[in-house]
């Protein structure tokens, strides 16, 4: 597989807003539009729509809030693809998003949540603990570690602020994910077995994003 998986990640999301922007015509109620498209709203979660923590990682509540996420994906996704291949940076992006939407549910249950910055984040906190790893290469010191640090701290920062409607449960979550990830996990592995089992999980976690969007359509067909 190519190294340019972000592009792919990027189109979805983006494709996702357009289609949303189409059906504003037609449902004029925004609630039920996103919701219609995947947005995670605890109390479904609750009752068994399990798929909305998986779905709302592409669906954004505007174009500045997509160009945003999408540039920060653009930026970091090429980085850590890049580096750690794209078994990895898949899995670490998939994971991360799902952790932040976990805390998501915990912490914002009643409000509504949607975009992929728990996934961005975890890119994020990927290239801050590979920084710390004995192991990685100096001419990668200058993106890693804490070369990050003032990126992460404006950004919580700025989370907290009220009035910003910024969803920091899924910042924290996807971000500390990502550094576990980025800390336990060296940044080459050359074993042929070891690249077998990255590629396993990655297609796993790829099986589950369909799953998570049949489920969504059988939902909207007899909801």
């Amino acid at each position: 597989m190519k190294r340019e998986s972000f592009y792919y990640l990027i189109f979805v999301n983006v494709l996702i807003l357009f289609l949303i922007e189409i059906f504003k015509f037609f449902i004029p109620n925004e609630a039920v539009l996103y919701l219609m498209f995947g947005a995670q709203y605890g109390p479904l979660v609750s009752h068994g729509q399990w798929f909305r923590i998986v779905t709302s990682m592409f669906v954004h509540g505007g174009f500045i809030h997509l160009i945003f996420n999408m540039y920060a994906l653009f930026f970091l996704g090429r980085i850590v693809e890049n580096v750690y291949g794209t078994e990895k940076f898949l899995t670490f992006y998939f994971l991360s998003g799902i952790v932040g939407n976990l805390a998501t549910q915990i912490f914002y249950y009643n409000s509504f949540s949607v975009g992929a910055s728990g996934a961005i984040f975890g890119l994020i906190g990927v290239l801050f603990a590979a920084g710390f790893r004995k192991d990685t290469p100096y001419s990668l010191k200058p993106i890693t570690g804490s070369a990050l640090l003032p990126m992460i701290v404006i950004n919580i920062i700025f989370g907290i602020m009220p009035g910003t409607n910024i969803n920091n449960a899924a910042h924290i979550g996807g971000f500390l994910t990502g550094m576990l990830l980025g800390y336990m996990i060296p940044l080459y592995d050359y074993s042929w077995k070891v690249r077998k089992i990255w590629k396993v999980i990655m297609w796993i976690l790829i099986l589950l994003v369909v799953v998570s969007y049949i489920s969504l359509i059988i939902w909207g067909v007899i909801g």
